[in-house]
């Protein structure tokens, strides 16, 4: 993390919206309430039989830019294999794991790219 000094003499850290989730820690109540956001949502990014190819993660970072709370789709019916992907998605993204249940999959990450009336606000509790 970097640091610059503002207007007003003021410090300000600069931190890669990428590395933001790492700092974000969610407890169960905020997770709930992405989870309530995300019932109504489509999912945005689809894995097939290739699965979670260098393509697909791509995708996941586009969405996650422009919506910040996203759900995937995945084909298949192993289990294990979509645990895996829960959890290599959050890795490769830095991404939160917001929900895993059946085929779908939520993450939420904080962009900068979002509008300000579009982003999603989690209650600090």
């Amino acid at each position: 993390m970097s640091h610059f000094i503002g207007f007003h003499g003021k410090i300000h850290a600069v931190i890669s919206h990428l590395k933001v989730s790492q700092f974000m820690k969610l407890n169960s109540k905020q997770v709930s309430h992405l989870r309530g956001l995300a019932h109504s949502l489509s999912p945005v990014v689809m894995i097939g039989n290739q699965g979670l190819t260098e393509n697909v993660i791509k995708e996941i970072e586009l969405n996650l830019n422009a919506h910040e709370l996203i759900k995937v789709q995945v084909a298949g019916d192993d289990r294990d294999m979509r645990k895996t992907m829960f959890q290599d998605i959050c890795e490769k993204t830095n991404a939160i794991a917001v929900h895993h249940i059946g085929k779908q999959l939520v993450f939420y990450r904080a962009s900068e790219t979002v509008k300000e009336k579009a982003k999603i606000h989690i209650p600090k509790v």
